[in-house]
């Protein structure tokens, strides 16, 4: 139920029971947010520049336009010792089964520096009503949520990226435990370490890719997936973080300020952007998309 390349479909879009869209969006306060240590490229020259005032007035901007769109956002403070934090897409995986069940998988972090931060959401996650399972203890896998494993927009079937921080077992495991497909996508830039930084899901049929972040396979098994694939250009996918963008209901893309190019694109497939400033994430190697958590 994992598949790597186009060859090896067996299924159609059609065949993946549908889904209601998640409703629930889930942030992190910036309280101990800073650059203190350096776990991927765009940390590297950052640590200790973290202006935390300006910081703070732009992830209530972010909440505020959730909340504009009628995603009235759960938010979860901070701990001490845990800068990256603020990044809550990464601890968990939320799902719906086409049951009803919902819960989240939790995450096995890459970067020990990170581990800590699982056990917090398990909890805050937990007593919010949400089943909390962890990977079985056989699998010897690193996993990071939705950092790399995001949901085709309104179908039960997962994307998942790996080469950096998560396994490409970690899906074998994941396929069994959720019963649920998954298009594996092999990422080889390590700018473009999560999937989250270079795939933005808009609609059931439409993303935004920046294509050289992926293999040629990879590449490919989008395309047959998605009917529309926008890409962004090289400089705002790599500088602006341009598709770590957020699309939370199929029409407006909250996504950095400044991608001219791209928003262009967007608009002329008929989406909406909504431009924020996260510059000072973007420091530690992370935008919109990191910064949020969606539950069903």
């Amino acid at each position: 139920m994992v598949y790597s390349s186009p060859d090896a479909l067996d299924f159609q879009l059609a065949d993946c029971p549908a889904l209601p869209a998640p409703q629930r969006a889930l942030l992190t306060t910036p309280a101990y947010f800073d650059v203190a240590y350096v776990i991927n490229p765009h940390m590297e020259g950052h640590a200790g520049t973290v202006n935390k005032d300006v910081a703070w007035q732009q992830w209530k901007a972010l909440r505020a336009t959730y909340t504009a769109l009628d995603f009235e956002p759960l938010v979860l403070d901070g701990v001490e010792g845990l800068p990256d934090m603020v990044f809550c897409a990464n601890q968990t995986l939320p799902y719906r089964r086409p049951n009803g069940t919902r819960g989240v998988v939790l995450s096995r972090m890459h970067a020990p520096q990170r581990a800590d931060e699982v056990a917090h959401y398990a909890d805050f996650l937990g007593r919010h009503g949400y089943e909390v399972t962890p990977l079985p203890d056989a699998v010897d896998s690193d996993f990071e949520g939705m950092g790399d494993a995001i949901w085709h927009p309104n179908r039960y079937l997962l994307w998942g990226g790996y080469g950096f921080r998560t396994d490409r077992a970690a899906y074998e495991a994941l396929a069994e435990l959720l019963d649920v497909r998954v298009l594996a996508l092999r990422l080889h830039d390590p700018d473009f370490y999560h999937l989250d930084t270079c795939f933005s899901v808009l609609s059931e049929d439409t993303v935004l890719i920046y294509p050289d972040a992926f293999d040629a396979a990879s590449c490919d098994l989008i395309h047959a997936l998605f009917a529309n694939v926008l890409e962004a250009p090289g400089h705002e996918a790599r500088e602006l973080f341009a598709c770590n963008a957020h699309c939370p209901d199929g029409t407006h893309v909250i996504i950095q300020e400044g991608c001219t190019g791209t928003n262009a694109r967007l608009s002329a497939a008929g989406f909406v952007p909504v431009p924020v400033d996260t510059s000072e994430f973007l420091k530690s190697g992370g935008s919109v998309f990191c910064m949020k958590q969606m539950l069903f």
